[in-house]
């Protein structure tokens, strides 16, 4: 059973939303998606600065199995990189949520987070009630 946690937001391509202050996120992949994924060997994220749109693009993670891409859960400009998963990817795998979060976006737009899942919402979709 996946680690769903209650305060975070959900996109249904796996990756997560933490609410840092009222215009900054950060974002990572869901535990599920890690586990899914297995062992992480290589994570390609954007430059801080870069500007970004939901639902696009804007990285990959590339595991034993396969690569994959990383799907914006929001539109801003990326703020801050996770420049610890240069040289540890598998952070991602043993921290999702915590030491393997992935960047850190100032959202444009109040409406930003609108169409995001909860963790109840999330919890569901993955089939893990």
């Amino acid at each position: 059973m996946s680690n769903v946690q209650a305060n975070l937001l959900y996109t249904k391509e796996h990756e997560w939303v933490e609410k840092l202050s009222d215009t900054v996120v950060r974002v990572g992949i869901t535990d599920f998606a890690q586990d899914q994924l297995g062992d992480i060997v290589f994570v390609e994220l954007p430059k801080a600065g870069a500007s970004i749109t939901a639902n696009e693009s804007i990285g990959s993670v590339e595991s034993v199995k396969t690569v994959s891409d990383i799907f914006s859960p929001v539109s801003g400009k990326v703020t801050a990189v996770n420049s610890s998963l240069e040289g540890s990817p598998e952070l991602v795998n043993s921290a999702p949520f915590g030491e393997g979060w992935m960047v850190e976006v100032e959202v444009s737009g109040a409406d930003a987070l609108e169409g995001l899942l909860t963790a109840d919402e999330y919890a569901s979709y993955i089939g893990n009630e």
